[in-house]
């Protein structure tokens, strides 16, 4: 079939909206048309090639859409259902899914980061030559054809443009929170980073139990959001930060701090701004090949305790629905993340605005 999607030909050069051919979902795939996907910075690192990958591609790896066709041997979704993608699948079986840790299953590490199917081969193609799909996913395109694991049912009372940031931006942070660092009722929190991620540790702190979560970040519109999601404090980053943070804990620094960006320095100030015996994640994306200089011997004397956190350490089967869930009833603010949408073609519109700050999630709507 012909489909319309954002092709990325190469980096540093706008998006272009191109007409590809889509092939059938072959043994184990599933046709799903987007309804609504969130445009992330981890895209933005394709189009800058600070994340290198197999080119031309199309982006996009958070969405939600609904189920067109099947292909052989699928059983755990059907024509119909509504549901939300998931760019680390898991095979079930590997060391890791046997370990509880699906998010680094190794089955599928190879063809996600390769753009390609579990053979090796593109269900996209321009002109007769393949274009890969970002996560497996694709999500900039009014079709995608994904393997059965990226598929999370979800109930279909729910919409889905706000289903659709759980793929992502609300899985990860939210998850970060919750799973990787445990966070504790009555600890105290402190968040670098307002986007999409770190609005979603925010307000997956909240729903731990935190008492106290200080939101940082250079952009004083986010600060409004960020109490909005739960924050009980809000400050601007600058020479100052880990002084107020450490007047806001006691003096000692927090329990809990995290670097939602990715970006090396603010990596850095997250473990300053971390108590002894407390632990620092790292939920941001950073650019490959970029290193972090954390001082080993402050480490052992401190005990601080840093982690990453690859897509919040979720189990997607089980959380994307437990978070719609918590969404439909109340607590957890799905719609309120998305600041604007867009129509596909207005796709380096909406990198624009996601560069200026000015949204915390901006989201194609097709």
């Amino acid at each position: 079939m012909n489909i319309r999607a954002a092709v990325l030909a190469q980096p540093n050069t706008p998006f272009t909206i191109e007409t590809l051919t889509l092939d059938e979902p072959r043994r184990g795939e599933v046709l799903v048309k987007i309804a609504a996907c969130g445009v992330c910075h981890s895209d933005y690192h394709l189009l800058t090639g600070t994340t290198k990958h197999p080119m031309p591609v199309v982006c996009g790896h958070e969405g939600a859409g609904v189920v067109e066709a099947v292909g052989a041997d699928v059983t755990r979704v059907k024509v119909g259902d509504h549901v939300v993608l998931n760019w680390a699948p898991d095979c079930g079986t590997c060391f890791y899914c046997q370990h509880g840790r699906p998010n680094l299953c190794e089955t599928f590490t190879e063809p996600i980061w390769s753009g390609t199917m579990l053979d090796g081969t593109s269900r996209l193609h321009l002109g007769g030559e393949p274009v890969y799909a970002y996560c497996g996913l694709a999500t900039f395109a009014e079709y995608v054809v994904v393997p059965v694991q990226s598929c999370i049912p979800i109930r279909q009372d729910v919409s889905l443009v706000a289903a659709s940031l759980v793929g992502c931006a609300v899985a990860t942070g939210v998850g970060a929170a919750m799973y990787t660092a445990g966070i504790r009722p009555g600890e105290s929190v402190v968040v670098f980073g307002c986007g999409g991620v770190g609005l979603n540790i925010v307000q997956g702190a909240l729903l731990c139990g935190a008492g106290t979560i200080i939101a940082v970040d250079l952009n004083q519109a986010k600060m409004q959001l960020a109490l909005d999601f739960g924050a009980t404090h809000t400050l601007i980053s600058d020479d100052h930060i880990l002084e107020a943070v450490r007047d806001l804990t006691g003096g000692r620094g927090a329990d809990h701090t995290f670097e939602a960006v990715g970006i090396p320095a603010l990596q850095e100030l997250a473990f300053e701004a971390a108590r002894p015996g407390g632990t620092v994640t790292l939920a941001g994306l950073s650019p490959m090949g970029s290193a972090t200089n954390l001082p080993g011997a402050v480490i052992t004397r401190t005990e601080k305790t840093i982690k990453g956190s690859y897509y919040g350490t979720v189990n997607p089967a089980r959380d994307f629905p437990l978070m719609i869930d918590l969404y439909a009833a109340g607590k957890l603010k799905l719609d309120e993340l998305v600041s604007r949408q867009y129509r596909l073609d207005e796709i380096n519109t909406a990198f624009d605005s996601m560069l200026t700050g000015e949204v915390a999630r901006g989201v194609i709507v097709f």
